[in-house]
């Protein structure tokens, strides 16, 4: 009950406190305020003014851009990141959003823009919510996260001329990969690049995950019956490839060719950069990263914020031949 108190007081002195800080400055005038906000045609859109349909804890609710995008940021990236780093999370969050809107409602959610499921758009959590894990640290890390998206207000990655597919994942082994290595479609701002972060700056950088030989018949079948997985183990993975980014393009399972970032979701593998091992009637993945590994890797962006990099100069290194910019669209 009494966490419960503080937490409700903590939010409350934090909402009065954002109004004050980020409230936009008022000057004084003997003019009457316009009716309506006048803007120039080749001004960015304030986050304030986009209203969106958002599916959250089952219901559609609406809610401005920033207050969005303030959700999407507790529930994605560590508030103990750099500034530019989670200025960067808010500015793709923010192109991701524009980039899914453009192509029109989905069926998963044809009655809202965006959802909560990470599976279909991307996390969100409430204020309330975050501040129960922050603890102590609430008002700094709400203020901070508050921070980021307002100084991006209006910030979108764009390739000719339209917001990009603007995603993102955890950590890689040095390069991210190209999304043709992921997905059906190519992509010319979503190429491999090198990725700066390493076992010394993530948490569980390496992980292992070891398969007896009937629990990973188990998994595979149920999603490709067909495959043949009689015998030794030992010959269950073959023809395995690696692009040149380190990940495992493409490999055989019982006959069956699948792309490396498929057999992470079937196993529940961290990443598709992995080693495997076969020991008798166990499999012993070895894995290195987190994510599928294609776009902004945030680790990656934070470790390029540390070294003193902008947000607009991470942005641009991670979506090739993309630029941030204010948009009007």
């Amino acid at each position: 009950m009494k966490n419960a108190l503080r937490i409700s007081l903590l939010l409350i002195a934090l909402l009065f406190l954002l109004a004050w800080r980020f409230a936009p400055a008022r000057q004084a005038s003997d003019e009457p305020e316009p009716s309506g906000e006048v803007r120039r045609p080749d001004a960015a859109v304030p986050d304030h003014t986009r209203t969106l349909r958002v599916l959250h804890g089952g219901a559609v609710e609406e809610m401005a851009m920033d207050e969005y995008l303030l959700g999407v940021l507790r529930a994605e990236m560590p508030a103990s990141f750099e500034l530019e780093a989670l200025k960067a999370q808010a500015v793709a969050a923010r192109t991701y959003t524009l980039h899914k809107m453009a192509q029109g409602a989905i069926a998963r959610h044809p009655d809202a823009d965006a959802c909560d499921d990470i599976t279909c758009c991307k996390a969100y959590e409430t204020a309330e919510d975050a501040a129960a894990g922050w603890g102590a640290g609430a008002l700094y890390y709400e203020e901070k996260l508050a921070r980021a998206v307002a100084e991006t207000d209006g910030e979108v990655i764009v390739y000719d001329g339209e917001p990009v597919l603007a995603v993102f994942f955890s950590s890689a082994a040095g390069h991210t990969q190209g999304a043709g290595e992921v997905w059906q479609t190519d992509l010319p701002y979503l190429q491999s690049v090198d990725s700066p972060e390493d076992d010394s700056l993530v948490p569980n950088y390496y992980s292992v995950v070891t398969f007896t030989a009937q629990e990973f018949r188990d998994r595979f079948l149920a999603v490709y019956p067909a495959a043949k997985l009689n015998g030794d183990a030992g010959g269950f993975l073959t023809d395995i490839t690696r692009n040149d980014a380190g990940f495992v393009s493409t490999l055989r399972v019982g006959g069956v060719t699948v792309r490396g970032n498929e057999l992470r979701t079937i196993l529940g593998l961290r990443s598709p950069s992995f080693t495997v091992e076969v020991s008798g009637d166990t499999l012993t993945f070895h894995v290195t990263g987190y994510g599928h590994g294609v776009g902004m890797s945030q680790y990656g962006a934070n470790a390029m914020a540390k070294e003193g990099y902008s947000c607009e100069e991470i942005l641009e290194h991670y979506f090739t031949d993309a630029q941030v910019v204010q948009w009007a669209g």
